[in-house]
């Protein structure tokens, strides 16, 4: 037995929920998948997996290994792309992360781009706001959405993007220009669940100085579209990246809220494992994104 292919075989299994669509991703068949486990659980002497008409699930014995699996594949993999990281032609299925908006609108038109340039390459994507542990869920590649780097992980800068307080023309008309930041208090406003400083917001004048003020928010959302939607429809300020917003600033859908006054800069940055070799895969996707997202990027460009 290749136990390495069955190492493979068997994580491939517990990823891909099933003995078929494990044979579709390793082009194989569904009995050649079954044999590599039978055997791997034979030569153990240990059920890996328990087996029902509707779903799989991984034994105790079966976690353990599965964990052990996962960590020999990568080594196996890093050791193979150190041998050479030029002459290595990006293949294999890539899978990336990245916040629900930003992947919609900014990500989504590049894809059918990228897999024309690298016909080798499986994207996967997964479009979650939450911050995922890169490593633990499995992620080859996080496009994050950050004030700050991170320590846990390698990554590069791919583009700036600039927070802007705005409200519709309507709701201004309606309950007036806010002159100061305290002004704000009187206002009606839209919270979003996951900024680090909640309802606290944070205004900086052109002097540096900042200006903290806890607004009273008729709604929160975890997601930047649903904030943005509220406000376009008149029930709010909203504060959100120019990477959201910037059409609608442009086309005059909505205006700028205390424009003498600003909010920290958001870095759009590519994360990785920094503790595993860059392979020909992810290095190529985030060359593409670089590219895709240099100088000014789109959404500041008038």
């Amino acid at each position: 037995m290749d136990r390495l292919r069955a190492f493979e075989v068997f994580v491939t299994v517990v990823n891909r929920g099933s003995f078929a669509r494990a044979a579709d991703a390793l082009e194989t068949s569904p009995a050649n998948v079954t044999r590599y486990v039978n055997d791997l659980e034979a030569h153990l002497g240990a059920r890996l997996l328990n087996r029902t008409s509707r779903r799989l699930s991984l034994t105790e014995a079966g976690e353990t290994l599965y964990s052990r699996c996962k960590a020999i594949l990568e080594d196996v993999a890093e050791t193979e792309g150190l041998v050479s990281t030029t002459s290595i032609e990006p293949r294999g299925r890539l899978r990336i992360n990245a916040p629900v908006s930003f992947g919609i609108q900014h990500l989504a038109p590049l894809w059918p781009r990228f897999m024309q340039q690298y016909p080798d390459v499986e994207l996967d994507i997964t479009l979650i706001d939450r911050v995922v542990d890169i490593v633990e869920e499995g992620f080859d590649l996080a496009i994050r959405i950050s004030r700050a780097g991170t320590v846990d992980h390698a990554a590069r800068k791919l583009a700036t993007s600039t927070n802007i307080l705005c409200a519709s023309p309507e709701y201004l008309k309606r309950w007036g220009h806010p002159e100061t930041p305290l002004d704000l208090l009187g206002h009606r406003c839209i919270g979003y669940t996951y900024a680090a400083t909640a309802d606290l917001w944070q205004l900086i004048d052109k002097h540096g100085k900042t200006h903290a003020v806890e607004v009273s928010c008729q709604m929160h959302t975890n997601n930047g579209d649903t904030a943005r939607a509220a406000a376009l429809a008149g029930h709010g300020v909203i504060w959100q990246p120019t990477f959201l917003i910037g059409e609608d600033l442009r086309a005059g859908r909505l205006l700028r809220v205390l424009p003498d006054y600003r909010l920290p800069d958001i870095d759009v940055l590519a994360l990785y494992p920094s503790r595993r070799h860059v392979s020909a895969k992810v290095r190529a996707a985030i060359d593409f994104l670089a590219d895709a997202f240099s100088g000014v990027p789109p959404w500041d460009k008038t």
